[in-house]
């Protein structure tokens, strides 16, 4: 969930695909500006994607520990009737109030840089040029994207971010400009980019600037694989 990702810490993976020659790529951007679109074009491109708000969700399946974290520090009234987390009552919460979300970041956030980090390392085993993709949504906020070779921001009109929020997660405008609103300026994320795609147009037009955009990242790749102490 894009509420958690707030204080990643050093991922010590520069052993792995520093010497290696792995190019590891931060992706993000506002909620519902595109990330996961262009991140699956990635994909298709050759990427291997790792994404830390699904890691999120897998962490906090029932009585695993965080998800016991979770229902002390929040209460069982987050819960659905089978046990799993309402991913809406949670964030509602978090984004109400500054201190509940920062007690929800320290709970998550040392699984997720962990998990993370674990399946980096999987991914350079078995393939130690792979372009390695992290989709996190406040990477720039966090200053995780210090950690990664190149940063990929994908941007949109606070306008579709609304509609697309509104349409996904069944959430009022209000709801959805309330969460626009908690995150840092597209624009600030932007300072921080190698790359950005702007999501404002037709998926034919985010596609083909993401392809672009990865072509140049498998030139970095290659130029790397020739000078591996470069970043």
């Amino acid at each position: 969930m894009e509420t958690i990702n707030d204080q990643f810490l050093s991922l010590d993976l520069n052993p792995i695909f520093r010497g290696r020659g792995m190019l590891i790529v931060g992706v993000t951007g506002g909620v519902a500006s595109g990330k996961t679109t262009v991140s699956r074009i990635f994909e298709e491109e050759g990427a291997y994607i790792i994404e830390a708000d699904r890691i999120a969700r897998e962490l906090v399946q029932p009585q695993s520990p965080a998800w016991r974290q979770i229902t002390r520090v929040f209460g069982k009234e987050i819960l659905e009737k089978d046990g799993t987390i309402d991913r809406k009552r949670l964030a509602d919460r978090a984004f109400s109030d500054s201190g509940q979300r920062r007690l929800l970041n320290e709970i998550l956030h040392p699984r997720i840089k962990k998990e993370m980090g674990k399946r980096a390392r999987e991914i350079g085993r078995k393939d130690p040029h792979a372009i390695v993709v992290f989709d996190v949504p406040l990477l720039v906020e966090t200053g995780f994207h210090r950690e990664v070779d190149r940063v990929v921001v994908i941007t949109s009109k606070e306008k579709q971010q609304i509609e697309r929020l509104k349409k996904r997660a069944g959430m009022s405008e209000e709801e959805t400009r309330r969460i626009i609103s908690s995150q840092m300026d597209l624009e600030e994320k932007v300072k921080a980019a190698d790359f950005v795609i702007r999501n404002e147009g037709s998926i034919e037009t985010i596609r083909r600037r993401a392809r672009e955009v990865f072509q140049e990242l498998r030139r970095i790749a290659l130029q790397k694989r020739r000078r591996p102490t470069d970043k």
